[in-house]
């Protein structure tokens, strides 16, 4: 019961830093259910589940207040979807360090990214096809689509495979490369999150991943910690945002090394 327990605690803490960022915590939840002796595929499988619960919970915080732009979600997430699935289902035919050390370095240049580029860009006045200008309540930003459809599909097919939910690379996707607000990219991006979870999860179980033992009680706990971790978010500044992601990001891509290492 004390183990159960202290897996709940932590699983908790991390939903309502994740759920703040718009990030589902795959990052983290993996190692934490790898270190209560869960094997790796299993605990993959398990993280999404809990990344579905998370990300559901904050999105229904963000949806109450306005800052999810579904048309935004539903025009970008679909490749990722598709690919998280496939992702998940052949996530058994790659060499696990070669996928780690990959995903290492995305989180490593992804945290410094938003590290050191705090500004919201400007709407640009490009008309050109591929380009969709997007206006939401009192904002106004371009959409490159030759850029954002094929990253957010690779980002699927890497997230659904290891076990996260991509939130890492399209926070500074949606805020450094088509101008979108922090705010309204969190909001956004935990839609998103929630989808591309669930298809990963979907992934696994067809590949034969299935542990229940405790993933409905950690996924309930999650719930909890991504209600109040969106409420906290709307509480944040959004360059407070950007940092705490940033430096949870990097945090992330720590762990990921300390797995290849040990």
């Amino acid at each position: 019961m004390a183990h159960i327990l202290v897996v709940s605690a932590v699983i908790f803490l991390l939903a309502i830093v994740m759920s703040m960022t718009g990030r589902g915590g795959g990052n983290f939840y993996v190692p934490v259910l790898l270190i209560a002796g869960i094997p790796v595929h299993e605990a993959s499988t398990i993280s999404q589940l809990i990344l579905v619960a998370t990300a559901t919970a904050a999105m229904v915080v963000f949806q109450k207040n306005k800052t999810v732009d579904w048309k935004l979600a539903l025009l970008i997430d679909p490749p990722t979807d598709i690919m998280a699935f496939i992702g998940g289902y052949y996530a058994h035919q790659f060499l696990d360090t070669h996928v780690k050390l990959l995903l290492t370095g995305l989180l490593v240049l992804s945290s410094f990214l938003m590290l050191y580029h705090v500004n919201e860009r400007s709407p640009g006045d490009t008309r050109k096809f591929g380009f969709w200008r997007r206006t939401y309540g009192n904002y106004t930003y371009t959409i490159n689509l030759w850029t954002v459809i094929p990253i957010t599909a690779a980002t699927g097919f890497v997230a659904g495979m290891v076990g996260i939910s991509g939130g890492s690379f399209k926070i500074p996707l949606m805020v450094l490369a088509c101008g979108v607000p922090m705010r309204i990219a969190v909001g956004t991006s935990s839609a998103m999150v929630a989808a591309t979870a669930l298809m990963g999860f979907f992934g696994h179980l067809a590949g034969g991943d299935l542990y229940t033992g405790s993933a409905i009680p950690l996924a309930a706990v999650a719930c909890v910690g991504g209600i109040l971790g969106g409420k906290f978010s709307l509480k944040t500044s959004p360059k407070n945002l950007k940092h705490l992601f940033a430096y949870s990001t990097l945090a992330a891509a720590i762990v990921v090394f300390l797995k290849i290492l040990y």
